[in-house]
């Protein structure tokens, strides 16, 4: 709705929008028939979620101040090592120069918390910033004591889910978690810090969050049945009204507009209030265009492995020993018979093997199959040989198992085939550090172009999100043993919704370093300080088949570096008409732009394409069938010095094979801090290009050496049309 028309006799919104309901409903206008708003929405949103009938709707958009309307529609929900692998650490760098996030508030929207645990504990924490305005809201096994100094606000919002779903249950009507998903990211954003931390003797340490002295509000929207747009809107437009710092938001729709999308839109109120948002990439990939979230004004994140892994060994009856990838959670099984089973497909031969470990041979991406198969016929143990890039999903298993390579696995079968009558010892809860190379892109970590935006280049970075150790709900099981449920506040899961609270995290210890920076100013620092390389020193790769280079559409500009992100020298800030310009360019309509920034103001005087962004992406897939013929696709970029007052940086461009790129002027010279410059990248390449995709960079260095000012650039034949905006 355009608030700006609420008639003067109507004292507040949601009066105004009670009665438009309640006329539009057959009700009279002081409203004596019941309220059919779900809720009203001040910040992420002008407007109301209500239960209509299609001919009440119609009523309601031909009354004056009716912007649009959008179907409420279900939303998907997509660490003891990981500080150390970001090179977090007290001596020096982002964590002592922002003191550990002090006085930061991260809000996260998602499926609760569980307060008692030692994540959430306040000790060393500062008092609540007296700018907060939020609080803990009483609930079902929920009282506000509950909330300290560490967990500042607590809230639930379910109306959107309760008028959705006939006869849902709702079992625990408060913010307190049931799933074990809001516990874990909320601790890996801020968690305090939790000494011997393990996962049944897994990844033992010291937990903690990215920004250990934040403060965190959870705002519960997501419940065992399922989440709902209004809820989604609901609880950020709480987060915008209680004054939170940053967002992370675990979660994301598919195939849908910008103007259509809640996170967008309730994200664009968030960026007018200064709060930095961080949003999960999706766990579709590796295909392109699965990536959701690609939301030219919030932080896109995709998800990478740590140097870490979790281990099993198999010894063998002459003393050979083997180490594979298990979280199986006991300790030992020993001197076991060993029988071969290949691919392990029927379950009628599995049952006869007996108190027997089963080797299975996976040749087709079938070992989830085979896993399910063998714990079901209650065989001893299986040790599964397989390259599948999907182990992340396979390894919690309720039956000893361990996954060994396919070159270790090879062993096993020349062993086997000369000792018929062999055993084997299998121990767990094994840990590995240091492993090389790291990060890799996860398989699953969705890759763009972004459907709803492609012309801007996402995912953003990535971060930590394959098999994250951070705090779980005690009364919420992590494993099956058997029969028997276990139970642990520590879990190990994987997905973009544990990469995305690791950004939000570091995004406050930014925005503690530097409280003067804009959301995008901070998005800028953590793109262009990204790691491209990986702990060997190589160009990251993707997991995957061939284990090839990563592209900028699976790993944005690398792989996020707290530490250098602190000093950037060179950010790409933007401001929430830039992105208005980009949207007119896109040719999105002017009640479609007024439906995301919820306001009359912003105009289309100035469309562009050349939204001040730190990444490229160009199109090369023109009509023409030649190769010949060349295209020039240009690009406009303006930079602030933040590093020294006086320094001059020089262009350097990775090559990409086919084309040719330039860089106008050939040196930014900057006379004091703050100034701003612009240059031109050009790129000359053949109009319809042969490969799908080529990557390169351009990185501005200065004369000392000290700032890497680093964008990646893609150029695709892939479409650049929004599948999605208006054509006027």
């Amino acid at each position: 709705m355009d608030a700006s028309v609420m008639p003067k006799a109507f004292s507040s919104h949601h009066s105004w929008y009670a009665s438009i309901v309640s006329t539009a409903s057959g009700g009279s206008q002081s409203g004596s028939t019941p309220s059919l708003i779900l809720y009203t929405y001040s910040n992420a949103f002008h407007g109301f979620s209500a239960r209509l009938l299609p001919d009440k709707l119609r009523a309601i958009q031909n009354l004056p101040g009716f912007v649009s309307f959008t179907r409420d529609v279900p939303v998907a929900v997509d660490t003891t090592r990981t500080p150390e692998f970001l090179g977090l650490n007290s001596a020096s760098g982002a964590w002592p120069d922002s003191n550990y996030g002090k006085d930061m508030i991260i809000g996260l929207v998602d499926t609760g918390i569980w307060p008692e645990s030692d994540s959430f504990k306040d000790d060393s924490m500062a008092e609540v910033p007296q700018r907060w305005k939020g609080e803990c809201e009483v609930g079902t096994d929920f009282d506000s004591s509950i909330c300290n100094k560490k967990l500042i606000g607590a809230r639930f919002f379910n109306k959107g889910i309760i008028s959705n779903v006939p006869n849902v249950s709702i079992s625990m009507n408060s913010t307190r978690d049931t799933d074990g998903h809001g516990t874990h990211t909320s601790s890996t954003a801020a968690g305090n810090y939790v000494g011997g931390a393990s996962y049944f003797g897994y990844g033992t340490g010291t937990a903690r969050g990215m920004a250990p002295l934040a403060h965190v509000a959870m705002y519960k929207a997501i419940w065992d049945a399922g989440a709902y747009t209004s809820d989604i809107l609901a609880a950020v437009d709480q987060a915008i009204e209680d004054g939170v710092d940053v967002l992370s938001l675990s979660l994301g729709l598919d195939g849908v507009a910008l103007h259509e999308d809640p996170i967008a839109i309730a994200s664009f109120a968030a960026l007018e209030k200064g709060i930095f948002v961080a949003s999960s990439a999706g766990n579709e990939g590796p295909w392109y265009g699965s990536l959701h979230n690609g939301i030219p004004w919030t932080l896109t994140v995709g998800a990478g492995t740590v140097d870490r892994e979790f281990n099993g060994v198999l010894t063998l009856d002459k003393g050979i020993s083997i180490t594979g990838t298990s979280l199986y959670p006991k300790n030992l099984l020993s001197q076991v018979p060993l029988v071969l089973m290949n691919t392990c497909n029927s379950s009628r031969e599995l049952r006869k093997v007996g108190y027997k470990i089963v080797v299975c041979i996976d040749t087709d991406e079938s070992v989830g199959i085979q896993v399910s198969l063998a714990r079901k016929a209650r065989v001893a143990a299986g040790l599964f040989i397989t390259n599948s890039t999907f182990l992340d999903l396979y390894i919690q298993t309720s039956f000893p198992a361990i996954f060994l390579t396919l070159e270790d696995g090879q062993s096993i079968l020349e062993h086997i085939k000369n000792n018929p009558d062999s055993r084997a010892t299998l121990e767990f809860q094994k840990t590995s550090l240091g492993l090389k190379p790291a990060p890799l892109v996860a398989e699953y970590s969705s890759r763009g172009p972004s459907p709803s935006c492609p012309i801007v280049l996402k995912p953003d970075i990535i971060a930590p999100g394959s098999l994250i150790l951070a705090s779980w709900p005690i009364a919420t099981s992590v494993a099956d043993l058997e029969s028997h449920h276990l139970f642990s506040d520590i879990n190990v899961i994987s997905g973009t919704s544990m990469s995305c609270p690791h950004a939000a995290g570091l995004a406050a210890l930014l925005k503690s370093a530097h409280p003067e920076w804009s959301p995008a100013a901070i998005r800028s620092a953590l793109m262009t300080t990204a790691d491209n390389l990986d702990n060997s020193g190589n160009s990251i790769r993707e997991v995957g088949d061939g284990y090839q280079i990563a592209s900028p559409l699976a790993m944005g500009a690398g792989h996020v570096n707290p530490n250098k992100a602190l000093d950037p020298g060179l950010i790409y800030d933007a401001n929430p008409q830039d992105y208005v310009n980009l949207l007119c360019f896109m040719n999105y309509t002017m009640k479609q732009i007024q439906t995301i920034t919820r306001s009359a103001s912003y105009n289309c005087s100035n469309p562009s394409f050349d939204l001040n962004y730190p990444s490229f992406i160009a199109f090369f897939n023109g009509n023409d069938s030649s190769s010949d013929v060349k295209t020039v696709r240009e690009f406009q970029r303006t930079v602030t010095n933040v590093g020294d007052d006086v320094s001059t940086y020089k262009p350097m461009l990775t090559p990409m094979d086919g084309f040719r790129m330039t860089v106008e002027p050939s040196r930014l010279i900057f006379k004091k801090k703050d100034e701003k410059l612009s240059y031109k990248l050009s790129i000359e390449g053949p109009s319809l290009m042969k490969e799908l995709v080529v990557h390169g960079s351009l990185a501005w260095i200065d004369e000392e050496g000290r700032h890497v000012v680093r964008s990646p650039i893609v150029a695709t034949q892939l479409s650049s049309d929004p599948l999605f905006a208006t054509k006027v």
